[in-house]
């Protein structure tokens, strides 16, 4: 596997249960790629990243983080080859401090760097510099997910998954999470966005794969594909 991929997966079988969820699934996504995971509901996304990551173990296929074959490790040895994940829920720790949220998840990226330092984060995100001494239990769904958020980039990762990352919430805290996701391509990490609104995951990804059934069933330039109204009608029931 090229080392320009930071994320490559083959031939991914998944079940929940008796459940066979996932049929044959790949997927690649290039150092510093913007890449849009879509679907309808139940159709595979968050199992696939599930599967990724190593919260869930395919029965069958092969997943390799920046060169390396990390099929059936644990998560947490998975992320630590360069990936922030920002989960559906957020999964901040209620019981902490947003300072607390933020410092124990810092760490050097795998190369070594540090771009995303706490006072970084804080610029990027006003509302949290004003909550610092708040519980993550006591801030509102968009400051969860700014902390959620800020909290993976202070792992200064290669790659950022965002699962559902604007889901549920009002429509200026959107604004501002689509804002943050634009600046995360900028700043060259890689990401892979899911995100029921498909027309901002088009507009802020180079690459589109399309999920129907646990199979792909669409990939292609995200630009080409907003311009298809029949094709993204038939897969997503817009």
């Amino acid at each position: 596997m090229s080392d320009d991929f930071i994320l490559h997966a083959e031939g991914l079988h998944t079940y929940y249960g008796q459940s066979h969820v996932l049929h044959g699934v790949g997927l690649s996504i290039r150092r510093g790629e913007a890449v849009g995971l879509l679907g309808r509901n139940g159709m595979g996304k968050t199992t696939l990243i599930r599967s990724l990551i190593g919260q869930l173990h395919a029965t069958s296929g092969e997943v390799t983080v920046a060169g390396q074959r990390v099929t059936g490790w644990p998560t947490e040895r998975i992320v630590r080859l360069g990936i922030g994940y920002v989960p559906e829920g957020r999964g901040v720790f209620p019981n902490l401090s947003v300072r607390e949220n933020l410092v124990m998840a810092a760490r050097p990226g795998v190369r070594g760097q540090r771009d995303w330092t706490f006072e970084r984060v804080l610029d990027t995100f006003p509302r949290l510099a004003e909550r610092l001494n708040n519980g993550g239990g006591q801030l509102s769904g968009g400051e969860q997910q700014m902390l959620a958020i800020g909290r993976a980039l202070m792992t200064h990762p290669d790659l950022m998954i965002l699962d559902e990352a604007t889901e549920g919430l009002a429509p200026l805290v959107v604004a501002e999470i689509w804002r943050v996701i634009g600046l995360i391509r900028q700043s060259g990490i890689a990401s892979l966005v899911v995100d029921r609104n498909y027309r901002h995951v088009l507009g802020t990804t180079d690459r589109c794969v399309v999920l129907e059934k646990g199979r792909v069933v669409l990939e292609g330039d995200s630009e080409t594909l907003a311009r298809d109204e029949d094709t993204l009608h038939r897969y997503l029931g817009v």
